[in-house]
């Protein structure tokens, strides 16, 4: 028997025949494959083998060549509950040249990674259709048409179920009437008579049944005969077992045993309203799901005023390219990313950082698209458009993190695997319990046992109860100002016992600041300070920069100036000669700086840098200068401590400033004077001490560390979210979006939790009782009307509890006004 697939993929990093032999060896070892051949001049495997492709992308990847992929999305029409996501995953990651797949119940999408040159994504799609759901490749334009496709779907389900509903309503009134009222059972018996009755009940049912409930048997049929039934295949053996017995004992009732010849028509009608019902109730609650999204989305305006031709303009944004000239006027969004000209203004950048306070533009300052410019005009340069802009980084980050499965979702796709099949097993079971075991007339009664089985099983709840909170979640979270990139970074977080921040840039401003001047006796420190400031005028240095900024007014001219390389400078002011570094430079220079190195002792105690200031050989002031703790830094980690996390920091600072700045904040753990590279090992030390640990960084130099913890958190600028190595990105430098991120993972894990306990918890209690469990104790059987109901709230319950993530407030500590505080609409 031949390889049932033969693909000819890229390898990356092939560059002599060694790595050919390499790669050939590699691949012929893989799992499933039965003829591989390299070619080096293409980078290209013929592969042949059979089974999935996932294997073969591993063992390349593991060799160091990996594969050139591609990914894209598809969107799926039919989707509706977890066994159809797990028949979609598994005929996709068995197709061509397929890495992974993941399938969203609540989006109605896959997303799928694929190695480059294997296939396509109508191929992809074509797959999906030959399962018996139709799919087509997502283009980019279509996510904002999504609105008017759910608001179709939501107006085409009502109208259905409404024509359901009164179909379904005499045939109720007829037969449950009936039951319920004996005067009405009488009047029924003398004016039409029974038999007329059934005979309208089957008349409506039927249309009913072809109609409205037509979805159920078109679906479910074809589901049983390919041996993967899903939950419309449940409804329609149901539905479908009840409407056969009514028919028989409607027009054949001798068929049937003596006593037994009831009719069901309400039940099936009724049960199918009902799932109707729970399916418009569902989509209109689906629909809220993706409101943060649409909500991004809708942020960027269709046009722009830009300079053409001598003149202003207003043009499509999708014609703005990058360098173009633009005007922003009072009131209106800022178009695309760009570089402030002329004009200053405020500018509401909350709905991409989550912080509510405006910010200050000026020429040279960047701006985000899709943020809202305050009073006053700017003109700007595009520097980025498209999909390059912040704005749409952004919503491709939510979109990732929306599609991606978490760790928990294994154990649910097990299960849902064998649902379906494992309850039409139990229902078989209880039929045949009953026929033998049940009182008479048991034909009835096993009949209404089994269909109330086969019925309030809810494998819809079960594939919904995760990715529903992670769309919930993951949008919320990037309107709080944080972005999930990964979707597991949302299980992985709150584990962590362990926060590790960098110093530089994360805890601090990154920026040294000139906290002191302390003059030598018969020295002004005015006249100190300015001269200094000239000096370091002249520098380079972060630091000169800090003593130059403190300075007021005109500097006067230096001469002779001089760096000396980790020692200080000297230079000529005013005709006098300038000495400004460490108290072992003056020294060495002949100075005597005693005095001053006790002044700022308590300055250097607290991690401050000493500068010492000569002036013609005289010891004239010492400097102290400090990289300032941002202000938000203190009531964040407090926020963190409060939540039961360790404390740690990783810095290449040296030890008496990373020791006086753990002291000021109550830090647990330090490691200073580390290069880059050494980061990776401090947080390797403390996995070991403490487990699971999050990093925290400002994602330029702390790439290995962010890479090496189990969840890496990049501070972002608002306008840099492009961080690769990072899990998390905050996008505004406030620590405090440290603690939301934590608080959001735990808040939707917490609910993810509470869906699957539900949803598992529903059909474990429920289909016992629907099976007849507590008959034997007194109890009744569960009406198979009534274990629609239940099954239709079973999701709209899930779906539900995870919208109540929308209305999560990120707030500071002690009271204050929370960050934002806005409601998602839908």
């Amino acid at each position: 028997m031949g390889a049932a697939h033969k693909s000819q993929i890229k390898v990356e990093g092939m560059n002599c025949a060694s790595c050919v032999t390499r790669v050939e060896s590699a691949l012929r070892g893989a799992p499933g494959v039965t003829d591989a051949t390299v070619n080096l001049a293409t980078e290209t495997a013929q592969v042949s083998y059979d089974g999935g492709f996932a294997g073969i992308a591993e063992v390349l990847a593991h060799a160091g060549y990996p594969t050139t992929s591609n990914q894209t999305r598809l969107k799926i029409e039919g989707m509706n509950c977890a066994s159809c996501v797990g028949r979609i995953e598994n005929a996709l990651r068995d197709s061509t040249g397929v890495i992974e797949a993941n399938v969203n119940l609540a989006t109605g999408s896959a997303t799928v990674t694929y190695a480059q040159g294997t296939t396509s994504p109508s191929d992809l799609a074509a797959v999906v259709t030959a399962t018996g759901y139709p799919a087509h490749p997502i283009q980019t334009a279509e996510a904002t048409r999504d609105d008017s496709t759910k608001a179709n779907e939501i107006h085409a389900l009502t109208r259905i179920t409404l024509v359901a509903a009164a179909l379904a309503l005499p045939v109720f009134v007829l037969e449950m009437g009936s039951h319920l009222i004996p005067a009405f059972h009488h009047w029924v018996h003398v004016t039409i008579g029974t038999q007329a009755s059934h005979v309208i009940q089957f008349g409506l049912t039927s249309i009913l049944m072809i109609g409205p409930g037509r979805v159920f048997y078109a679906k479910g049929v074809p589901s049983l005969l390919r041996g993967a039934p899903d939950m419309n295949a449940l409804v329609a053996l149901g539905t479908s077992a009840a409407y056969i017995f009514s028919v028989i004992a409607t027009f054949a009732p001798q068929l049937l045993p003596q006593g037994t010849a009831n009719v069901y028509f309400e039940a099936v009608a009724v049960i199918i309203v009902l799932i109707l019902l729970g399916r418009l109730l569902e989509a209109r609650a689906k629909g809220r799901t993706g409101a943060a999204i649409r909500k991004l989305m809708s942020l960027q305006p269709s046009t722009a005023r830009v300079w053409r031709d001598g003149s202003w303009q207003d043009a499509p944004i999708s014609s703005i390219k990058a360098g173009d000239k633009l005007t922003i006027r009072p009131g209106e969004r800022v178009p695309v990313d760009g570089a402030v000209l002329d004009g200053t203004s405020y500018v509401d950048e909350s709905m991409i950082t989550g912080e509510p306070v405006p910010v200050g533009k000026a020429p040279d300052d960047q701006v985000v698209g899709g943020t809202m410019n305050g009073t006053g005009a700017l003109r700007i340069r595009a520097t980025h458009v498209g999909a390059d802009t912040v704005l749409a980084q952004v919503i491709r980050m939510v979109e990732q993190a929306q599609g991606a499965k978490l760790p928990i979702q294994a154990l649910v796709d097990r299960i849902t695997h064998y649902f379906v099949p494992v309850v039409i097993a139990v229902a078989i079971l209880t039929v045949l319990v009953w026929l033998i075991l049940g009182p008479a007339p048991a034909l009835p009664l096993a009949l209404v046992a089994g269909v109330s089985v086969l019925i309030i099983a809810c494998p819809c709840a079960m594939g919904l109860a995760t990715p529903t909170s992670i769309m919930v979640g993951t949008g919320r979270a990037a309107e709080l100002g944080v972005l999930f990139r990964k979707g597991d970074a949302l299980q992985n977080l709150q584990r962590a016992r362990v926060v590790a921040f960098d110093k530089t840039g994360t805890l601090t401003q990154g920026r040294p600041e000139l906290s002191d001047v302390i003059p030598a006796a018969g020295f002004d420190r005015a006249q100190v300070l300015r001269l200094a400031a000239a000096v370091e005028s002249q520098s380079e240095h972060p630091i000169a920069h800090a003593v130059t900024r403190a300075a007021p007014g005109t500097l006067p001219q230096v001469t002779k100036f001089s760096s000396h390389t980790g020692q200080g400078v000297s230079a000529e002011v005013e005709g006098r000669s300038i000495l400004i570094g460490s108290d072992r430079f003056l020294s060495e220079s002949g100075i005597d700086c005693a005095k001053l190195a006790d002044a700022v002792e308590h300055h250097a105690q607290a991690g401050a840098t000493p500068l010492f200031f000569a002036i013609d050989k005289q010891a004239a002031a010492a400097l102290a200068v400090s990289d300032p703790i941002k202000p938000e830094t203190k009531a964040a980690l407090d926020q963190l401590r409060d939540q039961g996390l360790k404390l740690a920091m990783i810095t290449g600072d040296n030890s008496k400033t990373a020791d006086a700045l753990a002291r000021k904040l109550n830090i647990n753990h330090v490691t200073a004077e580390v290069l880059p590279e050494g980061k990776q090992e401090a947080i390797a030390e403390l996995q070991k001490q403490y487990g699971v640990v999050a990093f925290v960084g400002d994602g330029i130099n702390d790439a290995p560390a962010l890479a090496a913890a189990n969840t890496g958190i990049a501070i972002g600028t608002g306008t840099d979210v492009a961080i690769e190595t990072a899990d998390i990105v905050l996008m505004s430098g406030d620590l405090g979006g440290v603690a939301r991120a934590f608080e959001i993972s735990r808040r939707t894990m917490r609910n993810i939790r509470q869906n699957l306990g539900w949803a598992f918890g529903y059909n474990v209690v429920l289909i016992p009782v629907a099976a007849g469990i507590l008959y034997p104790f007194g109890g009744h059987l569960l009406s198979p009307a009534l274990a629609a109901g239940a099954m239709a709230l079973s999701s709209v319950f899930v779906v539900s509890n995870a919208l109540r993530l929308r209305r999560m407030r990120a707030t500071l500590p002690d009271g204050e006004t929370p960050l934002n505080t806005q409601e998602v609409t839908s």
